[in-house]
């Protein structure tokens, strides 16, 4: 049966195509607590936007559930740390409304600055004012803006094509990168003192709730025009008010209030004020973006593939290009190592060799622990829960980046017994294992692969073949490794079928092996 995804809340037609061309699709009101919590149990994936509540109550009762998805920005409305435990991945869109976002300020300060609000319900009541309404030019001001991260930086970009002033406050920001900008950083005090309009694009955080409040509404620049179209609580709507109405502010645009869905406040009734139902978000385009964006999400998701856009994976975010192949590879050789090793390792080193060593490789980490505990826990590992898993069992892993020629990427783990087992692959037209404890190989990483270790010597391929032949496994490949004539040895092959642990023991032994491992990976 196909994986079942729960649409609780309006996505993008487009969105709803690209996930029916593999799962099941299935929408209800996720405002309806009762019918959330009944459509539940069975459905894979959840699809949200910010009127549908995942807590911890609906975490329960979805048995089955991998992701939840948030057509948006804000995750308010998901339970996080409860996700997390359950090992459910939880994503955004958080680059799908940035221009939409950053536009609106641009729309919100120049509606400030030309009365346009106030002067568009006045000729619609009937009076011609064409007097009482005149603005300010906003060309060759000086335009501050607090927060320069990406709404911040596109909001910066459109203001100085009107030939203004740039200043910023941003104490994450170095000021070689806002000087590419044609931004000059100053202090928050500075920025109010010297700005004709002040534009907000922070988060909202415990550090940024109130950041513009009372004492900074004392030490803006008389005439100063205000606009926050980011988050609600981060310019105090009370002391913006009483700043409004004794002139200290000449404006203000807002697009975000602390407290939402808001119909009624003392803002609303000074015509100085523009304010707008939170559409930073919506426009169509932004709308497509953000369903678009968690529809692959999705579909990554459930393929249990690494989701850049993970909000609770511990090295979430954008992976190079040149890290990327390597995620479906480190996770294989994950499996192998603990199905060679026979045991999970106290202690786990990636090593990454070559062209890749050079990026931040910290989430094939993640990757070799979803392959290494695959095959030995109950529960279902992902890239969230991997670390816990790791935590909880006593695993430490680390990662090695070693830049020289050749692409390698090695796994190593130190067993409890002193023993040392290591795992190798590569990547070329296609991925291969090239090493196991210590031995060579030139082996595709898939299909089922059977690993013995004896002492080299005439006539174990053939009683091989033939022990698996009386059990009618076919084996597709084989290769045989060895160190010295004589010496130990490995035999690995691909067969074409499962493996029993009984029938694994029983050709060890007809064949005197020290040690027998075997590993399926057809499900990668």
């Amino acid at each position: 049966m196909s994986p079942v995804v729960l649409v609780t809340e309006e996505l993008a037609a487009a969105a709803l195509d690209v996930l029916a061309e593999d799962f099941e699709v299935r929408q209800i009101d996720g405002t309806h607590r009762a019918a959330l919590l009944g459509a539940l149990p069975d459905v894979h994936a959840v699809i949200v936007r910010s009127a549908t509540r995942i807590d911890a109550e609906a975490l329960s009762v979805a048995g089955r559930l991998k992701v939840v998805a948030r057509a948006g920005v804000g995750l308010d409305n998901v339970d996080i740390p409860a996700a997390t435990a359950r090992g459910v991945l939880v994503v955004n869109a958080p680059t799908s409304n940035i221009v939409s976002a950053a536009e609106q300020a641009v729309a919100l300060l120049l509606a400030v600055a030309r009365h346009t609000a106030a002067a568009s319900a006045a000729l619609k009541a009937g009076a011609w004012r064409r007097s009482a309404y005149t603005g300010v030019e906003v060309q060759g001001k000086t335009v501050g803006v607090v927060g320069l991260g990406r709404i911040g930086v596109l909001f910066a970009q459109r203001m100085a094509a009107f030939g203004v002033r740039l200043i910023a406050y941003d104490p994450y920001v170095q000021p070689a990168r806002a000087a590419q900008l044609g931004v000059h950083l100053v202090g928050l005090d500075e920025l109010l003192r010297e700005s004709d309009f002040v534009s907000v694009h922070l988060p909202r955080t415990p550090e940024t709730v109130g950041l513009i409040g009372e004492k900074e509404l004392n030490l803006v620049k008389p005439g100063v025009r205000i606009v926050n179209a980011a988050r609600g609580g981060l310019v105090d709507e009370r002391a913006l008010a009483e700043a409004l109405a004794d002139g200290r502010v000449a404006g203000a645009g807002l697009d975000v209030f602390e407290t939402e869905p808001l119909t009624s406040s003392p803002l609303f009734a000074l015509d100085n004020v523009v304010a707008t139902p939170h559409l930073g978000a919506s426009t169509v385009e932004a709308q497509d973006k953000a369903g678009l964006a968690v529809a692959r999400s999705v579909r990554l998701a459930l393929r249990g593939e690494f989701v850049p856009d993970a909000v609770n994976v511990r090295a979430g975010g954008p992976v190079d290009e040149d890290v990327r192949p390597l995620l479906p590879l480190a996770e294989k050789l994950g499996r192998v190592l603990t199905a060679v090793a026979g045991h999970l390792p106290e202690r786990v080193t990636v090593e990454v060799h070559g062209a890749a060593a050079g990026h931040d490789v910290s989430v094939l980490e993640l990757a070799v622990l979803k392959g290494l505990f695959a095959p030995v826990v109950s529960e279902p590992v992902t890239y969230v829960n991997a670390p816990r898993l790791a935590a909880e069992r006593g695993v430490m892993v680390q990662t090695a980046a070693i830049e020289e020629a050749g692409d390698l990427l090695r796994v190593r783990g130190a067993l409890p017994d002193g023993r040392s087992v290591s795992v190798a692959g590569t990547l070329g037209v296609t991925a291969k294992l090239v090493e196991v404890d210590g031995f060579d190989l030139d082996l595709p990483p898939d299909g089922v692969l059977v690993f013995f270790t004896y002492t080299d010597r005439p006539g174990v391929v053939g009683a091989l073949g033939v022990a698996l032949g009386e059990a009618e496994i076919n084996i597709a490949a084989m290769q045989v490794a060895r160190r010295e004539a004589g010496g130990e040895a490995l035999m690995a092959l691909t067969v074409d079928s499962a493996v029993s642990p009984e029938l694994l023991t029983g050709v060890a032994a007809v064949i005197g092996a020290s040690r027998a491992a075997v590993v399926d990976l057809r499900a990668d």
